[in-house]
Parts: C-alpha cells; structure tokens; sequence
C-alpha cells in the first residue's frame, strides 16, 4: 500500500536487508552501504514530473482545466449570494470540505516521499515489511488526483445548487462524499487496489486496538494521524451537522449548539490519536521492557493537557479562562512542543548531542547519511521547532473560527509531517543496516572459531591420542 519500488533481492531469490545505501560524512559506513564517492544524489521532483506531464499532457491539461472551471463557479456562486450572508455561506462550504482537502493534501506529500525514499536508496518496503503489490508514487499520485478532483467537484456542486435556490440538491453534495469515501475504501472486491485498502484499514484497526506487538507501519500510521487531529476533528463535526440535519442551513455554529464548541467530541476526537500512540507505547514496554517505551508515552500524554485546557474555555466564565485556565494552556503548549521537538530530533531521527552524535563526523548529525545534501538536515531540524510552535495550535479548540489561520496551520502541520518522514524512516533503515552488519560481522567470527577449533587435536586424560577417552 505504502507505494514505491520493490525491494533488493539477494541472487538466492530473498529480500537481500542490506542494501547498496549511500552514507556521507567522510568515511563508508558499515557492510552494504555505499562508499561517498560512488554515491550520487536522487534526481529531483522536476526531472521526474516533466516526463510524467509530457506522456500525460492529455490528463493534466483537462485536470487544470477543470480546476479553473471549479474555481470560476465557486467565485461566481459566492458572488451571487447576499453580501450579508456570503461568510456564512463560504464558513460552511469550508467547514464540510476542508479536512476532506487536508486528507487529499497529505496523500499527496505522501507519494513525494515515496518518490524521494525510492530515490534515495532507502528500502521503505523492507522498513514496513510490504509485499511487491504496494503501491508506486506514481499511483500515490493518481489517488490524491482522483480524491481532489473529486473534493473540488462535490464542494463546487454544493455552491453552485445553493446559490440557485436548489437547497435540497446542495445538502446532498457532502453527505455523498462523505459516505463515498469510507465505502470506496471498504469496497468488497479485488478491484481499486485492493491489498492496499486491506493493509490500511488492517494497520488503523491494530493502532486502535494495540492487542498484538506493534509494527513500525502501526505507530508510523498513528504518527501520522496525529498530525491530521484537526482534519478529523472537523470530520466529526461535519457529521455531527449531517446527523442532525443542519447541512446547507448558512447557521453559524454557536458555543452552545448542539454541534458547536461546547461539544465534549471535539476534544476526544482531538485526543483519539495521541491515546492510540500512547497505548502502543505502553504495549511496546510490555513487550520489550524498554523504559524508553514510557518516556515516548509520556510525551503524547502531554498533548491531552493542551487539549482539555483549551476545551475549557466554553464550559467555565470569560475571566476565569483568561486568569486561570488561559495561563496553563501556554505553559501546556510550550512543554508539549518542546518535549516533542527534542523527540524529533534526539530518537526519531538520532541528530543531536543527545544521541551521543557531538563528535561526529557529520556535526549534529548520524555518522551514515542516505541523502547526499547535508544542508537539508540542518534546515529540516532548524523547520520542525519553528513548525512544532504552530503545531499546538491544532490541539486547540478555541482558536479554529479564523479560517485562513486554521488553513495554513493546518497545512503546515501537514509539510511539518512531510519532513519528519524522509528522516524517520531514514533512521529506521540506518538501524536496520547497523543490525544487518553486526550480525554478519558475528557470523563471521563465529565461522572463525569453529574453523580454529577444527585444527585442535583431541587429547585424552592421559595425553595420549585416539584413544576412546578422548575428550
């Protein structure tokens, strides 16, 4: 599902671990990986997207096309609207379909990071253990297009049935896409790429339900989720208008409404996420007693603070949240992005003098890096505090009715995720290479032994040889 290129394979037919890896700092890395001089940088996005637009030009001019067409009749619709109602109008076209374009947002970095990893010698299919049906980039790619496009059909549909009067019509327009897509991806038949859609919907039931050991694909996806709290946030209260029939109403939803930000699911659907990597985490200690296990936990446990804090401000007076409760959510906020910035940084990715890696080779850095612009490392931890910063505004439900705001935190959020990527599963494959050459390396010391021990002569208690009391 995961997408990408199949995996090395060893001459004897078997996934080989320890690929050909470029690593840069000055000397080669262990057994398997590739000395600097051979190595040489992935090809960039463009070199990969012009070919792919030039035998595709046919499908992307009419896709452009089709957007410009989209937006043209969603402006035109806006326009058509009474001006006193026109934010109202764009607030609940943006409430039902946002999080749906978040969604689409996030496949779509996904497959750029298939596309880099692929590129970057790094076998993500060996990380999260993938068959050879998993998905290219390339097919990433035309599942984000379709979700988009589709995205973009059904909210122009909405506006335009509203402006003309057609109420009726307009309140179907995103109850049909939402029931569309848990459908599709639960469709029934070997068709729409279906061990993939198994895969998923396998990995997001073991991250709810952490009863067996848990996988990297299983807390890797959780990861991931949490960084899309918002967008499911959103969902939920999208259902909820569905559910009780305030679709195409042009209602601003007060505090105090039955779907409004009184509601207690909005902080719990905020929360789901981060309990779901907090119970893994405790199941990994369970498993392996690794202590490092509850430090991980305790880091998502620092994200519920933030969230209950910030739900607090529609159940208790103005100038109590502002004296009391307001204070303790910015002290939250800060402990939870610090905490999980140092996360980042010294276990997810081993940069950092935390990690032990002041004196390497690489300033900061692992000793064995697999993409070959150094630069980007320093930028990417320099980005992820400041991205981290802006993070916590998604936690908090007090701060979601500016709607550009919302868009671009959340959105960043998402290229914050985009990065963390490339570098986790990095580290992962470097720890997995590190394993693979510790084990040959004691392979070959023990085949050493065994051979010296061949060229000792046997002796018996008295000294002598050959005989039966040879020990």
């Amino acid at each position: 599902m995961l997408g990408g290129v199949d995996p090395p394979r060893s001459p004897g037919g078997k996934p080989s671990l320890v690929a050909s890896s470029p690593s840069i700092g000055g000397t080669t890395g262990p057994p398997g990986l590739m000395s600097p001089s051979k190595m040489t940088g992935p090809p960039t996005l463009s070199a990969f997207l012009l070919p792919l637009i030039r035998r595709s030009r046919i499908q992307w001019g009419l896709g452009l096309l089709w957007i410009v067409l989209c937006l043209k009749v969603m402006k035109d619709s806006v326009d058509r609207m009474d001006r006193s109602l026109q934010s109202l109008f764009f607030y609940e076209a943006f409430l039902y379909y946002n999080p749906l374009l978040m969604i689409a947002l996030m496949v779509w970095l996904w497959g750029i990071n298939l596309y880099g990893l692929a590129h970057s010698r790094v076998s993500y299919a060996k990380v999260f253990d993938l068959d050879h049906n998993h998905l290219t980039h390339a097919q990433i790619w035309q599942v984000s297009a379709a979700l988009s496009l589709a995205v973009l059909s059904s909210m122009t549909a909405y506006m335009f049935l509203f402006s003309h009067g057609l109420i009726n019509f307009a309140a179907t327009q995103p109850v049909l896409m939402y029931c569309s897509l848990p459908l599709t991806l639960a469709l029934p038949f070997d068709v729409l790429y279906a061990p993939s859609r198994v895969y998923f919907l396998t990995t997001l039931f073991r991250l709810t339900f952490p009863l067996q050991p848990i996988s990297f694909a299983d807390f890797f996806v959780a990861d991931v989720l949490t960084s899309m709290a918002k967008a499911l946030s959103d969902v939920e209260r999208s259902i909820c208008r569905m559910s009780h029939g305030q679709v195409a109403s042009i209602a601003w939803m007060d505090a105090g409404d039955v779907c409004g930000s009184h509601s207690i699911m909005i902080p719990v659907v905020l929360a789901f996420p981060y309990a779901c990597r907090f119970f893994q985490c405790l199941r990994q200690y369970s498993d392996t007693r690794d202590k490092s296990c509850l430090l991980n936990a305790l880091k998502y446990s620092t994200a519920f603070p933030v969230i209950i804090l910030s739900a607090t401000k529609y159940h208790v007076p103005v100038e109590r949240w502002r004296a009391v409760y307001r204070p303790l959510w910015l002290m939250a906020s800060v402990v939870n992005s610090c905490y999980s910035y140092y996360w980042d940084i010294s276990r997810d990715w081993d940069f950092g003098c935390f990690s032990g890696n002041c004196n390497s080779r690489n300033p900061l850095l692992r000793n064995n890096l697999y993409f070959p612009q150094r630069w980007v490392y320093y930028w990417v931890m320099c980005s992820n505090l400041v991205l981290r910063i802006s993070w916590t505004y998604k936690l908090s439900s007090h701060l979601r009715n500016n709607l550009a705001t919302t868009f671009v935190v959340t959105a960043l959020e998402m290229v914050r995720r985009f990065q963390w990527v490339f570098f986790r599963v990095e580290n992962e494959w470097n720890k997995m290479t590190m394993r693979a050459a510790a084990s040959a390396e004691d392979l070959k010391g023990l085949a050493a032994s065994e051979d010296q021990s061949d060229d000792i002569p046997l002796l018996n208690v008295t000294g002598g040889k050959g005989s039966p009391r040879d020990i």
